[in-house]
């Protein structure tokens, strides 16, 4: 790769590890597009960004460890779920079709970018019970997984808003996402690594600016932007690569 690449994707991978990291999600799913039109093929592409998600909320997921603010008992069904069905779905990116897996991704965009911009929280008025609880953190960690695999991405934007409606409070919700997709992360990590020749260059440079900007953005949260500008600004984002994947499909 050339120089310019790196350069361009360390600068965007900061600055996306940032704002993601403001709203309690990775960035892998902007990842993967981002170096795929950089000209990074898109088996490196893939599992490289679930590389970077694991590094950039690792560092979340510890700070939300610290203050208590991850739910283990609705957290373990789903991370279980989810690292087991992750490889599954990694497996299966090599025998889809490239245009079907960036189509399937920008729906997924468009999907992500819909819950940014429009979907608010609602506390249940009666929690489910613990059975019931199980079974849906289950489920939901098995399409999470399933999907995140596949395309390459965390499942986070999946997860949270199931978490959600089963009554978590917004930031349980979003530390008990932030832990599942660590580990989903890696799990779909190591499948599409088995597959794929990475550069180490590349990744231990992109690994650096995703905790620096995990870091910075964390901080900048705390001080200048609200959670509803973030979502905003993210939710545009999102669409904004949907089409521009949509538009070269379809030319």
């Amino acid at each position: 790769m050339s120089p310019t690449i790196y350069l361009i994707s360390a600068g965007l991978v900061f600055v996306l590890s940032g704002l993601l990291a403001m709203a309690g999600l990775g960035a892998a799913f902007l990842f993967v597009p981002l170096f795929y039109y950089l000209g990074v093929p898109l088996a490196e592409a893939t599992p490289t960004a679930l590389l970077l998600n694991v590094v950039s909320l690792l560092l979340a997921t510890i700070n939300y460890w610290q203050g208590k603010l991850i739910n283990w008992r609705v957290g373990l069904p789903v991370l279980i779920a989810a690292v087991l069905f992750s490889p599954i779905g990694a497996r299966l990116t090599a025998s889809v079709n490239r245009s079907v897996l960036l189509g399937l991704f920008a729906a997924f965009l468009v999907f992500a970018g819909a819950v940014m911009l429009f979907y608010k929280t609602k506390k249940r008025t009666q929690p489910l019970n613990r059975s019931a609880e199980t079974l849906v953190g289950a489920s939901i960690g098995t399409v999470a997984g399933f999907i995140g695999g596949l395309l390459g991405v965390g499942g986070g934007n999946f997860i949270l808003p199931v978490l959600n409606w089963l009554g978590l409070d917004a930031k349980v919700a979003a530390g008990t996402t932030a832990l599942v997709v660590v580990f989903s992360s890696f799990s779909g990590f190591l499948g599409h690594a088995t597959m794929s020749r990475l550069d180490p260059f590349f990744v231990g440079i992109m690994a650096v600016m995703a905790a620096g900007g995990s870091i910075a953005g964390s901080q900048l949260m705390k001080k200048k932007v609200s959670s509803s500008q973030l979502k905003q600004i993210i939710g545009i984002l999102l669409w904004v690569i949907a089409i521009k994947m949509i538009f070269d499909l379809l030319k």
